[in-house]
């Protein structure tokens, strides 16, 4: 890996402005070799981009390529004031935090036990430098039991970066108490718990800032070997020890110091939480130290490609092969890929068998019949990839001609004509929609806005399990209204983790906790058109398409009901307040807000107006989809999205509406839809509007509990549409929106949707699952049935006060 990316992987995101910028030196080193090649010696413009400029003239370091290095070293002096200044001032808050802390854990000892003064836990020494004012921070961790030592998980320390390896301990550097600290009173448990806290966070900051030391002084010796190595020159030698070695962060002193604070912290932590078990302690705070590290620089995106690779190991774990003889000689093939076999052959033989039987009045029917069944198959059964199955859907459209002309003649389409109809169908306005709102998503993940205003809610739910519960809930269903309820419920599975790390081993909050992420993230993908790819197929299917004004006053309701009842449903079925009395909350995001996160705050806030305002600028923009274009080129033209983040978009699901939308088309054209729609017609004749809801409520929510929301959506919402628009008091907005919504209520199973796949494969630190099918089943069956009451109720009603 290029030293630049382990800055870039290693550094504390925080402060990534203060760490030595490795990559615009590199330039201007690649800028020197070529002007010292040219015989001129021209300040490069990489010099500018490096800020707080006004170091004091050095004298000079080498008597080789003396220009070279006078420019170099100009340049290495301002990112080394830089280094310093903010070195300094994280030491004085840290530093004074630590002894604050020291203070108070002295004043508890005192309050239990009387401890001769000279006992006390005393302070190493270090240098004087100006005392500012510090700033604490929230805590990340979350002891176990009543002042009980926890079990370390840790059975190594490969994983941790070198930097933060602690040094040896010296226990006469530490002046701690040898005496065990009594904790007998329970006055005494809440300060205690606190103090187990703050003790983390400094450790935390200790760490991070003697990695910051670490990493800093690799880079000026990374950056000065390749500098010696361009230009034929020796600076590293001379520079390392003159300069860089000298200054305050770097020196002996310095980090002796250092190092005795961490040591300090360390035993402190022996006391206060593993019964002066020094391993035990020092295990315990390495955890939580990977535990921020994780915490603070992982985005949503990169643990959702984290989540599709190890479903695709798992995908490929097929066995044992078993041998087998034809006349043509032994074959191995596996258990996985005889049942797929035996699936493309079953399917296949479908799909010839219904072209070969009229099973309409026009060939364009029935072909199109057999095109439908075939692609449901493939759909239902995952025999190939869902966008690959989509992708076949035009091609043979195309090939078997299923399409009619528009001009009444009802006229059979030839393949260039069908081609150029198909093609102009699927890529809509719809799919730009679905591509602003990726953009959208991106933004808030990469920008850490999501993350922020999730632990920010989190912060304020208490420690009462049902509150932690239902807020949990709200979170998830909120952040699928925006980053869609594939990644929201990764992100929200990734904020529980100090939760479920520090839960009793038989407290069933754990998978009630789980569970109730995935069935909000399920419901909240009803709460926006973004959220999900059904909704955008419903949109496809509604003429005219609903603004976000309308979605909102139908949808948002809906899903804070939904929320509700099954937040009663997981409270009756696992009771988690008797066996988890409290927990502790997850701390608040402290990062101070930067321009950046107010830019894509706006962008993101400006859209959305736009988008349920859409009719009032239709004359403007035309359609939603060209206003999804303005997040698109306000995030991708300044820089704040590249082109990995754009080929991080979903692909697969929008091709997968793509193909959805072409098989609508086809069905539509060649006649089939109009067939079927009044066959159902006649069956529901002389139903209302609310009845046959109910019915197509329900018959949704069947198929798509056992298929993939998206592709019951597919299948089911372009006959509703059409069933709707034939009925005496016609209402298809209403059937199809209605519809749509239970698509994402469907989740009576693990396959039924990502959220639920994602919550089934959530394991303990012993690679134990916390959810099985049964827990689906008890929980999300009878969720999915209030969900379906809730729609047909109230969603109803609120669609009819629209007016659809």
């Amino acid at each position: 890996m290029k030293f630049s990316h382990q800055i870039h992987f290693n550094a504390v995101p925080d402060w990534a402005d203060y760490y030595l910028p490795y990559s615009n030196i590199k330039k201007l080193i690649y800028q020197l070799e070529k002007d010292k090649v040219s015989g001129s010696l021209t300040q490069p413009s990489q010099e500018d981009d490096l800020e707080n400029a006004g170091a004091d003239e050095r004298t000079s370091l080498m008597n080789t390529s003396q220009a070279c290095n006078n420019k170099i070293v100009t340049v290495l002096d301002k990112s080394l004031d830089k280094i310093v200044a903010f070195y300094a001032k994280k030491e004085t808050e840290i530093y004074t935090e630590l002894d604050q802390l020291i203070e108070a854990v002295n004043d508890l000892q005192s309050s239990i036990d009387t401890i001769p003064e000279d006992e006390e836990i005393s302070s190493p020494v270090r240098p004087t430098i100006p005392r500012r004012h510090s700033r604490r921070r929230s805590s990340i961790s979350q002891p176990s039991g009543r002042f009980a030592r926890r079990e370390s998980t840790l059975e190594g320390e490969s994983d941790l970066p070198p930097t933060i390896i602690t040094h040896n301990i010296a226990d006469e550097q530490t002046g701690l108490l040898d005496s065990s600290i009594s904790l007998e009173y329970e006055d005494n448990e809440v300060a205690l718990v606190e103090l187990r806290k703050r003790v983390v966070d400094v450790f935390v900051l200790l760490s991070e800032l003697k990695s910051f030391v670490a990493l800093n002084l690799t880079a000026f010796g990374k950056i000065l070997k390749k500098y010696d190595k361009i230009t034929n020159s020796d600076l590293k030698r001379t520079y390392i020890a003159d300069i860089v070695n000298r200054t305050y962060p770097f020196s002996n002193n310095t980090k002796t110091v250092l190092n005795d604070r961490i040591q300090t912290v360390e035993r402190m932590y022996a006391r206060l939480a593993t019964d002066d078990n020094l391993d035990d302690a020092i295990n315990e705070l390495k955890t939580h130290l990977r535990e921020h590290i994780v915490w603070e620089r992982n985005t949503v995106w990169r643990d959702m490609v984290g989540q599709e690779r190890k479903a695709v190991s798992i995908a490929v774990q097929s066995g044992t092969p078993t041998k087998i003889r034809t006349p043509f000689g032994k074959f191995s093939v596996t258990s996985a890929q005889l049942k797929k076999t035996i699936i493309a052959i079953i399917c296949v033989s479908v799909f010839i068998t219904l072209l070969n039987v009229k099973t309409f009045a026009g060939i364009e029917e029935s072909n199109c019949f057999a095109i439908l069944i075939f692609a449901s198959l493939l759909w239902a059964t995952e025999l190939m990839p869902l966008f690959v199955t989509a992708l076949m859907v035009p091609l043979l459209v195309v090939m078997l001609q299923v399409m009619r002309s528009d001009d009444g003649h009802d006229t059979r389409l030839s393949a260039p004509l069908a081609t150029k109809r198909v093609f102009a169908q699927m890529f809509s306005p719809v799919i730009m929609l679905l591509l602003g709102g990726f953009a959208i998503a991106g933004a808030l993940s990469k920008y850490g806005i999501a993350k922020a205003m999730a632990t920010f809610v989190l912060a304020k739910a208490g420690t009462r399990p049902s509150r932690v519960l239902l807020m949990n809930m709200f979170v998830a269903t909120i952040a699928s209204m925006w980053i869609s309820n594939v990644a929201a419920p990764v992100l929200c599975f990734s904020l529980i983790q100090p939760i479920l790390r520090t839960l009793p081993v038989n407290s069933t909050f754990a998978p009630c906790l789980i569970l109730g992420i995935a069935l909000a993230s399920n419901i909240g993908g009803m709460a926006s058109p973004i959220s999900s790819p059904q909704n955008i197929i419903a949109i496809q299917n509604m003429s005219p398409p609903p603004t976000w004004g309308e979605w909102f006053f139908i949808a948002i309701p809906i899903c804070l009901i939904a929320d509700i009842l099954t937040w009663l449903v997981l409270l009756w079925t696992y009771k988690p307040e008797q066996t988890t009395a409290q927990i502790h909350s997850i701390r608040a995001s402290s990062d101070p807000v930067t321009w950046t996160q107010v830019y894509v705050g706006g962008v993101t806030l400006t859209t959305i107006v736009l988008w349920c305002l859409s009719h009032a600028y239709e004359d403007v923009f035309g359609d939603m989809g060209v206003i999804a274009i303005l997040p698109l080129i306000a995030f991708f033209g300044p820089g704040l999205l590249n082109k990995d983040d754009f080929n991080n978009f979903l692909w697969n699901v929008i091709m997968l509406a793509m193909g959805g939308i072409a098989m609508g088309k086809a069905v539509e054209s060649s006649g089939l839809l109009h067939t079927v729609a009044i066959y159902i017609q006649q069956v529901v004749h002389g139903m209302s509007a609310f009845e046959i809801l109910f019915i197509f409520g329900c018959l949704v929510l069947v198929i798509a509990t056992f298929i993939s929301h998206t592709v019951a959506a597919l299948i089911i919402l372009p006959i509703v549409a059409q069933v709707g628009a034939e009925l005496d008091d016609p209402r298809p907005r209403l059937l199809v929106m209605g519809s749509a919504l239970l698509c994402s209520g469907a989740m009576g199973l693990p396959v039924s949707g990502f959220p639920n796949m994602n919550a089934i494969s959530m394991v303990d630190e012993m690679g134990r699952e916390y959810l099985t099918t049964a827990d689906f089943l008890r929980n999300g069956v009878p969720s999915s049935l209030l969900v379906l009451l809730v729609v047909t109720t109230i969603g109803y009603l609120l669609m009819s006060i629209v007016g659809y």
